[in-house]
């Protein structure tokens, strides 16, 4: 078995239940060992070894049929955000004390050709990107969710981004 973490996009306390999620990927996909880690959509589970991919889009199928609404899913393996974590990729780059240190999933592969890293604007730093995933800083102000909408700008909205911290819980868990 496999543990695996599936990051779903759009999740929150109002339009999710976690306990639901943890019955739709034990009671109608199968999975053992399900947790969920917060209430923003991060369910951690085992199951037989597959692709990445074709895992995210068995528990989309699922999640829309059992429950009252679907999510975008973007899966990664326990083990590779576990050696994410240990690389620290964040320990390059200078970063205020005050910044938060965010983690976005791609959800498909993006070209990078002309991407010029890091962008700077508005408090945000987007630093690296670091195979599938975008290391990026910034600086909580009263504009918002600043990041979100250059994180989108630059990778589109196939993207789903956590925390360094929900990270590190996920990959533990």
């Amino acid at each position: 078995m496999t543990r695996y973490v599936a990051l779903l996009r759009g999740v929150s306390p109002m339009n999710a239940k976690m306990a639901d999620l943890r019955a739709c990927f034990e009671d109608q996909l199968g999975f053992t060992n399900v947790k969920t880690v917060l209430s923003s959509g991060n369910v951690i589970f085992d199951c037989s070894a597959r692709s990445d991919k074709a895992l995210a889009k068995t528990i989309e199928s699922a999640l829309e049929t059992h429950l009252p609404r679907g999510f975008p899913v973007i899966v990664r393996k326990a083990a590779y955000l576990q050696q994410l974590l240990k690389t620290d990729a964040f320990a390059a780059f200078e970063i205020e004390a005050t910044a938060k240190r965010v983690v976005t999933f791609l959800g498909e592969a993006h070209k990078t050709d002309n991407l010029s890293l890091p962008i700077e604007r508005d408090g945000v730093r987007i630093l690296a990107l670091q195979g599938d995933e975008v290391l990026t800083a910034y600086v909580p102000n009263d504009s918002g969710p600043v990041f979100m909408v250059l994180l989108e700008k630059t990778f589109g909205k196939n993207v789903t981004t956590r925390t360094w911290d929900t990270v590190r819980k996920c990959a533990v868990a």
